[in-house]
């Protein structure tokens, strides 16, 4: 008796823990496939919609497909496809990329790349207020136009190790975040919003900008901020490079504008408030172009 009490007393345990452990395994599962569909969503809202076009989709059916909902079989094995092919291409494109630089964004890397090369001195001297663009010096030279598409950008930030804030993950993936359809070579100019005058401790973001246009200086094409990251891994610890730059809104509609900075845990892009209103440190460094450098918006077609 005290057996069979055993064996039936062992066999509902053993029972509990299989259903348990089952329960458990549908969770993950479960937790699995959503991060499949975030991810699927993500890389064909890096689509254009040319390129949702030729698979047999528009823009508003995105959420649908990514939701795993029922939808025509041949597209969704096409849609599949596309996003693997998409991916393996921009892949190859970070490889490449990330076989030339030889900096890292990875705080071990920054530390090795300080130990075996000169600092690099920090942006923008400070100075007394200036009062014209053409006074400012160049702080250095970028290229732009260097990727198809802003999904192996973004695949070449993730190679390198660049640490991307979720503010500014969401906006370069959203279509108003473009790129310029050809290689173009811009001089960046660093000013603070104290040099452009203000000296109240913060001042709107909407007052910098039009100071800095009043002087001279244009507005930042938003794939600088990622490029500069990529092109810049000497960046001195504590550095925060603004990017004077029209703000592009996240999936939630809040205006976000890119920074650029190493805050000592290793290379940073990540986004803030691109409220006209929003109040600004005036210590706060800004980075913009020189008008005569910046290409046309409708003298090139942009890629997404």
């Amino acid at each position: 008796m005290t057996t069979t009490f055993s064996t039936t007393a062992f066999s509902r345990t053993t029972r509990t823990k299989r259903r348990f452990l089952s329960l458990l395994g549908r969770y993950r599962e479960n937790f699995q496939q959503w991060r499949k569909r975030v991810r699927l969503r993500a890389d064909l809202c890096a689509l254009n919609d040319r390129e949702l076009q030729d698979i047999g989709m528009t823009r508003g059916e995105i959420d649908y497909v990514a939701s795993n909902r029922t939808t025509d079989p041949r597209r969704r094995r096409w849609v599949v496809a596309r996003t693997i092919i998409v991916a393996i291409l921009c892949n190859a494109c970070a490889v490449a990329f990330m076989s030339e630089a030889r900096g890292q964004c990875t705080a071990r890397d920054v530390l090795q790349n300080r130990l075996t090369h000169k600092e690099a001195a920090p942006a923008g001297q400070p100075q007394g207020p200036i009062n014209s663009a053409v006074d400012v010096r160049v702080w250095k030279k970028i290229a732009i136009g260097t990727f198809p598409d802003s999904f192996a950008l973004r695949r070449a930030l993730y190679a390198a190790g660049c640490g991307v804030g979720d503010a500014a993950e969401q906006i370069l993936a959203r279509p108003a975040f473009t790129l310029s359809a050809r290689r173009t070579e811009l001089e960046l100019l660093v000013v603070s919003a104290a040099e452009l005058g203000f000296d109240a401790e913060t001042t709107s973001l909407g007052q910098i900008y039009a100071r800095a246009q009043q002087l001279g200086f244009a507005l930042s094409p938003a794939e600088i901020g990622p490029q500069l990251r990529l092109q810049y891994f000497d960046q001195p610890i504590g550095e925060f490079l603004v990017i004077g730059m029209e703000p592009v809104k996240t999936w939630e509609g809040e205006p976000v504008i890119l920074t650029v900075a190493n805050g000592g845990a290793g290379l940073l892009l990540i986004g803030q408030d691109g409220r006209t209103e929003a109040e600004i440190p005036v210590a706060s460094r800004f980075l913009f172009v020189r008008p005569d450098k910046v290409e046309p918006v409708e003298a090139a077609v942009v890629r997404h």
